[in-house]
């Protein structure tokens, strides 16, 4: 099955996927985002495309795991904008949807984050990910990130406050 997926860069025209894909994963884990469900749903769609073309590029890419024309997973990554800071960005947004978990696509999505990094001739790369999210530490681990710290009480979705696991892989 792993086969038929294959990891590209965002393109404009998958605005509305990449927005079902979003609210999807907001939805079913709002746990493991700091972004909102109802913020998100209430944004109109050239939100969306200006999100896409603001996420390629010197300063971020987004990457979808595409099985034929759908959108399955996903993995963004930021630079950091600070002249002093530029030589570190952040993963933000993973998620595999449910029917494709098991394959290590976030692991392949990682990666293809972690070349543009490279590319980019970033140096350090970090993620946050919440302490009872054993499945996404365990991937993290795979692709190289070490634990240097815990944020207590960082994400605070349905009545529970969650701890987050701070991550960093040097490049």
């Amino acid at each position: 099955m792993d086969t038929l997926i294959h990891i590209r860069p965002a393109q404009e025209t998958d605005a509305p996927a990449y927005r079902n894909l979003r609210l999807e994963a907001l939805r079913s884990q709002p746990e493991a985002f700091s972004a909102d469900y109802a913020s998100n749903e209430a944004q109109p769609p050239d939100f969306w495309t200006h999100r896409l073309l603001q996420a390629q590029g010197s300063e971020g890419m987004l990457c979808f795991a595409v099985h034929g024309d759908d959108l399955v997973g996903m993995c963004g990554i930021q630079r950091n904008n600070s002249p002093k800071t530029r030589h570190g960005a952040t993963i933000w947004g993973v998620y595999v949807r449910a029917e494709w978990r098991g394959q290590r696509l976030s692991d392949r999505l990682i990666a293809h984050c972690l070349e543009w990094a490279q590319a980019q001739a970033v140096k350090v790369v970090r993620l946050g990910v919440i302490t009872t999210n054993t499945p996404a530490i365990h991937c993290y681990l795979r692709c190289g990130f070490t634990v240097y710290g815990v944020e207590p009480q960082s994400i605070y979705a349905s009545g529970t406050m969650y701890d987050e696991l701070l991550m960093a892989r040097i490049l």
